[in-house]
């Protein structure tokens, strides 16, 4: 039987921060250590440091309303050339074809798609979405075709 490897059966509570000497953690600085910012409360997320630089929210574009903070593009699909072998040979490639293969959720309206140059065509197809330089060489030389 080895000790270092016997199942653990309890837990140690965890030290509560600033609730009196009885605590283990109490008294006077309470692990804070002594004056500073640190000391006497948490620092703002968007804090710098300096009012001489203008901060990073004055810099942004005023954005209104209670998802300002969020990415604002949510709905983008990036595809590889290679993903596109799902299809059959001489297929149309567009939102609705993507919808039924699974690339999109079902009713997916506003969605923004674009097909990369990476891999490989195994065989024509027609696309109808934007497509980049080196994915439109790849599908032309698979046979296939770009509508725009």
């Amino acid at each position: 039987m080895n000790l270092a490897q016997l199942p653990k059966l309890s837990t140690r509570k965890e030290k509560r921060i600033g609730r009196g000497h009885g605590s283990g953690r109490g008294g006077h600085t309470a692990t804070r250590g002594t004056k500073g910012q640190k000391n006497r409360n948490t620092i703002g997320l968007f804090f710098e440091g300096t009012k001489v630089k203008k901060s990073l929210i004055k810099r942004l574009p005023l954005i209104r309303g209670k998802g300002k903070f969020k990415p604002q593009d949510k709905n983008v699909l990036v595809l590889k050339v290679a993903d596109l072998n799902v299809f059959e040979a001489g297929e149309v490639v567009n939102l609705a074809s993507l919808e039924k293969k699974g690339f999109l959720p079902s009713g997916a309206k506003g969605w923004q798609v674009k097909i990369l140059g990476t891999g490989e065509l195994k065989h024509p197809l027609t696309i109808a979405l934007p497509v980049s330089k080196g994915a439109k060489v790849a599908i032309e030389k698979a046979g296939g075709k770009v509508e725009e």
